[in-house]
């Protein structure tokens, strides 16, 4: 960790806002961004993070997440080209500062609470309440406010969860007999078993990777092009 001789946590972040100043007027390919053309990298750099944390490789985390704060501050640098329609870094910083201290009155008003569920069901009521304040139509049901744009996995999980959460019975959060119902009924079960049925599937994926690189390393080992294997040889492999 670097020293920075007693200055406080956060200074070093005006640097970052003024080098990315200087990226997007003298930088070609920065200048031309948009929004938009910046999404995908938003999405890739969050993965990328997320992948650092799953190998436990803590030496190179800070500077992945480094790679995900750079978009937001690319970000807000677009849109304060907006004008009176945009927003600078410090709005992103003033509104994510006004929703932590106004979804945690437990913390920072009189608010009592026992215990996370507590809190949970608090800050769920309170974003009732913004909706409502930002004049939304309002949405009662006990699925609002799940984002349908994360990934599959996920989004059954978070439905499946707050559906359980709400009173909906286990016999109903299952398969459809739709396409994809039993893809959905399994998470639910993983679901029943597990805390986190995303991260367990993602542990599972990563056991599948190294098994099938052990079996073509196995096979390299005896002179053999992995592609070549016969299912007899890819089975003698794996058990290996």
């Amino acid at each position: 960790m670097s020293e920075h001789n007693g200055t406080p946590p956060g200074h070093r972040l005006v640097a970052l806002v003024e080098v990315m100043d200087t990226l997007r007027r003298e930088c070609p390919w920065d200048a031309q961004q948009t929004h938009r053309s910046l999404a995908k990298y938003l999405i890739e750099e969050a993965y990328e993070a997320l992948e650092t944390i799953e190998r436990g490789d803590w030496d190179t985390l800070a500077e992945e997440l480094g790679d995900v704060l750079l978009q937001v501050v690319f970000h807000a640098r677009v849109a304060a080209e907006c004008g009176a329609d945009g927003f600078t870094i410090d709005d992103v910083a003033d509104a994510i500062i006004a929703k932590l201290v106004r979804r945690h009155p437990h913390v920072f008003s009189d608010t009592a609470v026992e215990g996370a569920d507590e809190v949970r069901a608090n800050w769920e009521a309170i974003k009732a309440a913004e909706r409502a304040a930002r004049g939304e139509r309002s949405d009662v049901s006990v699925l609002a406010g799940v984002p349908f744009a994360q990934p599959a996995a996920l989004l059954a999980y978070e439905l499946q969860k707050r559906a359980a959460r709400n009173g909906v019975p286990e016999d109903l959060i299952g398969d459809d007999g739709g396409p994809g119902g039993e893809l959905f009924a399994a998470v639910e079960a993983e679901r029943r078993r597990s805390a986190d049925p995303e991260m367990d599937l993602r542990a599972a994926a990563r056991r599948f990777d190294a098994r099938v690189r052990a079996a073509e390393e196995a096979a390299r080992a005896d002179g053999l092009d992995p592609r070549g294997l016969t299912p007899e040889q890819w089975r003698s492999y794996w058990a290996e």
